[in-house]
């Protein structure tokens, strides 16, 4: 699979053997296994889908991971991204704002064995300001706008990596934290469930 998307997408060393090492059939609903490989989202309940692999390795090379040690992820789903992230961070910290999501995330991270990925059931706009500051922040659901609250819990020169909502269209964006304010890099086009607000049991 991650020969496949070296094809469209030129991996780094380290995210290509992120890929290789996460077993994404074990983040795949049941009915779905044999497509598990596929460059493909797939749909896991509650309305959210587990993002392509592309899609995933994209994210985790736009994060610029080299010489970073700890990472927040905003919407953990299945986990995947955050299996993927475990392999190029010591430390991530994954919200999920969807209980039964964030449940079924942990059981795989535990059968798996990533001891490395440490989870939170909030409204992922509040961060977690109890391992901040993060020197990257990844959402992987879209926003209209990064919130203050993530943008304090960044390191200064930190990067935060967001699908940013401009009318009906969504943009992967860059930023870096620069003299306690936000400079931003648009990437390219997508499309990602939105961020919402609360907390869902």
């Amino acid at each position: 699979m991650a020969e496949e998307i070296n094809k469209v997408f030129t991996l780094s060393p380290d995210v290509k053997r992120a890929i290789e090492e996460t077993n994404r059939e074990a983040f795949v609903p049941t009915g779905f296994k044999h497509n598990a490989y596929k460059l493909d989202a797939l749909p896991m309940g509650n309305e959210q889908w587990i993002s392509s692999p592309l899609t995933v390795a994209k994210m985790s090379e736009y994060l610029q991971c080299k010489g970073a040690d700890r990472v927040l992820e905003i919407g953990c789903g299945s986990g995947y991204q955050a299996a993927v992230l475990s392999h190029l961070f010591r430390g991530v910290f994954t919200i999920e704002r969807i209980e039964p999501l964030i449940l079924e995330a942990k059981k795989r991270f535990r059968t798996l064995r990533i001891d490395n990925v440490h989870t939170r059931t909030d409204d992922g706009q509040n961060g977690w300001i109890q391992y901040a500051p993060y020197d990257r922040v990844l959402f992987s659901a879209s926003i209209t706008e990064i919130p203050r609250k993530i943008i304090d819990q960044v390191r200064e020169g930190g990067v935060i990596v967001a699908p940013i909502e401009k009318g009906k269209e969504q943009v992967i964006t860059r930023f870096k934290k620069t003299d306690g304010a936000l400079i931003s890099e648009a990437l390219e086009q997508c499309e990602f469930v939105p961020v919402l607000n609360g907390v869902q049991k």
